[in-house]
């Protein structure tokens, strides 16, 4: 993980982006990296909400691509975190 002032960091779906938006999203990353963790009996399948799964299709682009904040932008519709969205759904309800 990059470290930004001591930080690890991860990208997700901005929850204001709309349905149309995520998909592409998940459709784009998932034909540049591979994707397998999201499908059902996997370790990212829940909660299985479509913020959610673009949030980690888009998290396992970021991360293959080096962790730079261009690699996280997805036409504005992405957002860098500094804690673990795994442990913490709050801020994608």
């Amino acid at each position: 993980m990059l470290l930004v002032h001591g930080q690890k960091t991860w990208c997700v779906a901005k929850p204001s982006s709309d349905q149309a938006t995520l998909l592409a999203n998940i459709n784009y990353a998932c034909s540049q990296v591979d994707c397998r963790v999201m499908q059902k009996g996997c370790p990212c399948y829940s909660p299985a909400t479509l913020i959610n799964r673009a949030s980690v299709a888009m998290n396992l682009y970021y991360q293959s691509r080096g962790r730079n904040h261009w690699n996280c932008d997805f036409r504005s519709s992405a957002l860098i975190v500094m804690s673990d969205p795994s442990k913490s759904h709050t801020y994608l309800s």
